[in-house]
């Protein structure tokens, strides 16, 4: 219960998640003292033991040590990985969860879509000259304290979602995947709210990760129709408000754009810290407090957000140094490819696995542009998505296992 719990409001609370986070591994831990069952993890020990390992080591080595034990204490957050294969008992189960997620990601994109419609009017009345300005400056964040955290959720909710919708075959009560289309009317409303938030959301690495899982679930549902995407795309650009045609023309001109150019600043300072400290970074959660050593000297750096290099790849190499960086690509690769190696194995259910990987792809392309793997709301939606296939082959060989028995039974 306190797992299912934990699920259910990851978009909604993240000191509420994280308490029920905590319940559930208090009583998992309770319960394998008490009758010491098996227990299964995810085959991806090893590069995550080596990630926490490098993570320990470039605290010791850092100038400010104090600091960094934040970074340490999110560690625990891969107990999702662990608590989902081991908790989710069926797959009926499993289905309440998505669609649970699913409808409180609408709840959440219906609040975010409400914080956008009042600030539009705000900014209008208040700034009409500066509305583009004023609308990017702050933007909708839903139940989350940050606009980059809810949009991460949402993205991964989407890509989740859209498998559902497209790639099983139905969405009928307690099923991962059975006959019938049936119902599926009110999932796509609810696709429809959560894809209008991501697109108030503003936030254009979001849009370039929903871009990419839809890409890929797209060419899994129906190859031949995926030249429709990119016609659709130009389509809803020429269609767009200016604000949103801005938002993306912006993103060739990045000198223009101060969001990018701040970026652009950060990675060239990144790369001197790579360089500098290439076998255990700066610290975690060291970057903010030495960041101005590693500008040009006499440079003064742009006004706004510092405490990250919004890249997955070079903060965690600037931050933990390059072995961390290898455990860490070792991990997500390892994820990767025993997704699809499910994919391949399951004989229903299949959808849950697609959904994983479309989340996966999005995930890793918003990385490119911010430290999604450092934000515990979204790291935590990314790890119970990422689990699911894990929990769908393992229910699914626990079922052959028992019809076996049952076989070897009736045999006798």
């Amino acid at each position: 219960m306190f797992f299912s719990l934990h699920i259910l409001t990851l978009l909604i609370s993240i000191a509420a998640s994280q308490a029920f986070l905590a319940a559930a591994t208090v009583a998992y831990l309770t319960h394998l003292l008490r009758l010491r069952p098996a227990i299964s993890f995810p085959p991806v020990k090893l590069p995550l033991l080596l990630f926490c390992l490098a993570t320990f080591n470039s605290i010791l080595w850092a100038e400010h040590p104090a600091v960094g034990w934040t970074a340490l204490r999110k560690l625990v957050l891969f107990l999702i990985l662990l608590l989902s294969v081991n908790l989710v008992a069926s797959a009926k189960h499993l289905g309440a969860l998505f669609r649970g997620l699913f409808f409180v990601a609408a709840l959440a994109g219906l609040v975010g879509t409400a914080q956008f419609v009042i600030q539009y009017h705000g900014v209008r009345h208040l700034h009409p000259d500066r509305v583009y300005y004023y609308m990017t400056l702050t933007r909708s964040h839903g139940f989350m304290g940050h606009w980059m955290n809810f949009g991460g959720q949402q993205m991964l909710v989407f890509s989740a979602l859209l498998a559902f919708l497209l790639l099983s075959a139905s969405v009928a009560k307690g099923s991962l995947a059975v006959q019938g289309v049936k119902g599926k009317g009110l999932y796509w409303l609810v696709m429809a709210v959560v894809a209008t938030s991501i697109v108030l959301n503003f936030t254009r690495g979001v849009w370039l990760g929903g871009v990419v899982a839809t890409l890929y679930i797209v060419a899994r549902w129906k190859p031949r129709t995926l030249w429709v995407i990119p016609v659709l795309l130009v389509v809803a650009y020429l269609a767009a408000p200016s604000m949103i045609r801005r938002r993306v023309s912006l993103a060739f001109h990045p000198t223009d754009d101060p969001a990018l150019a701040i970026r652009l600043e950060m990675w060239r300072a990144g790369l001197r810290m790579v360089r500098e400290h290439p076998w255990v970074g700066v610290g975690p959660e060291n970057i903010p407090l030495v960041y101005t050593q590693y500008l040009p000297p006499g440079t003064t750096p742009i006004g706004g957000y510092h405490n990250h290099l919004h890249d997955n790849f070079l903060q965690l190499a600037a931050e933990r140094g390059l072995p961390c960086l290898a455990a860490w690509l070792w991990f997500m690769l390892a994820l990767g490819w025993n997704t699809l190696r499910i994919r391949r194995k399951l004989s229903s259910g299949r959808w849950v696995a697609d959904a994983a990987f479309a989340a996966w792809l999005a995930f890793l392309a918003e990385g490119f542009f911010e430290f999604n793997f450092g934000t515990s709301p979204v790291l935590m939606a990314f790890l119970f998505v990422m689990s699911t296939p894990f929990v769908a082959e393992h229910l699914e060989s626990r079922t052959k296992g028992l019809s076996e028995i049952a076989l070897g039974e009736e045999g006798r």
